[in-house]
């Protein structure tokens, strides 16, 4: 009877993983065998999964249409930059709301942050962007100058709102350091308080080093959805060669490479074969990065108890 317990729960375990691993595989799958089809297979009866006419000329458009190295490049700095300043900022933010900050006010203001995490980003978009559009820093520069400085269509939204821990699901981040710094024990700050170090030598000496399961964890999160971000990138950069905006105009400079522009003179469903090659192609650097940093991140994921 426990031989068979264990053979149907090993069978339930298979179908489950080999369920899950589909669901995520699927799309990836769909996407390599598009990017390799010629168009002419779009419309054979036969064609679904194995081209029958093989060609890299999706590939070739979509990396000359996307400029994609250039893009590549760009889209790598802008993720960088703002996860670096992302999990400094957030770390800083987390170690203060579990250690130095002990009154009531404080319990407000990290019931903001848990707010943040539920609050969907459209509702305060208007707001951010308005601000951003005529930013005075609380008047200050046109004080100095006269006039506000329009931010758009520049890297200076992604440095600000990541400097100030607001960036991109920074509010997960607050709570995933906070809760981690909380499960250190005190002994080690008061030992440390005790030889001489102040708030500042005990952050950066003690606690941090302690910390780097949930850095690595918040720097992985942070650059993935930076990279993936589409929402805040294609409002705040309009002009920038970054994969966001390159992906949402790909299907229109297709068009204009292929026929002048035309509207209707090309065939849809090869845009959508094109655009298809054209994301396979922006998340291929993620899916290689995984492949390299896999165990540090399964191993980070485990030591700061993220789940879900």
């Amino acid at each position: 009877m426990e031989r068979l317990k264990n053979w149907l729960w090993s069978v339930v375990r298979f179908v489950l993983i080999a369920g899950l691993s589909f669901i995520i595989l699927y799309p990836i799958l769909q996407k390599i065998s598009t990017a390799i089809k010629h168009q002419s297979d779009l419309y054979s009866p036969i064609v679904v999964w194995i081209p029958e006419t093989y060609t890299l000329e999706n590939i070739k458009n979509a990396i000359s249409i996307m400029n994609y190295w250039d893009t590549l490049l760009n889209t790598f700095l802008l993720a960088g930059v703002t996860t670096l300043l992302t999990a400094a900022s957030c770390a800083l933010a987390g170690y203060a709301f579990a250690r130095l900050l002990r009154s009531k006010i404080s319990k407000i203001l990290f019931a903001g942050v848990i707010l943040t995490i539920l609050v969907p980003p459209t509702t305060i978009l208007i707001p951010m962007y308005m601000n951003l559009r005529e930013f005075s820093m609380f008047g200050i520069i046109p004080l100095l100058t006269g006039d506000s400085v329009n931010l758009l269509d520049s890297y200076w939204p992604f440095i600000l709102t990541s400097m100030t821990a607001n960036s991109l699901k920074a509010g997960l981040f607050i709570f995933i350091f906070t809760q981690f710094f909380r499960g250190i024990p005190k002994a080690i700050e008061e030992a440390a308080y005790i030889d001489g170090a102040g708030v500042g030598t005990t952050f950066f000496r003690i606690m941090l080093p302690n910390a780097i399961p949930a850095i690595v964890t918040v720097i992985l999160f942070s650059f993935v959805w930076q990279w993936n971000d589409s929402f805040y990138t294609t409002t705040y950069l309009t002009s920038s060669n970054v994969m966001a905006t390159q992906l949402s105009s790909l299907p229109y400079n297709l068009q204009i490479l292929l026929d002048g522009g035309e509207a209707g003179s090309t065939d849809p469903f090869y845009l959508s074969m094109v655009q298809d090659t054209g994301i396979l192609l922006s998340i291929l650097p993620l899916i290689i990065m995984y492949l390299f940093v896999q165990k540090y991140f399964v191993q980070s994921i485990e030591r700061t108890g993220v789940v879900g």
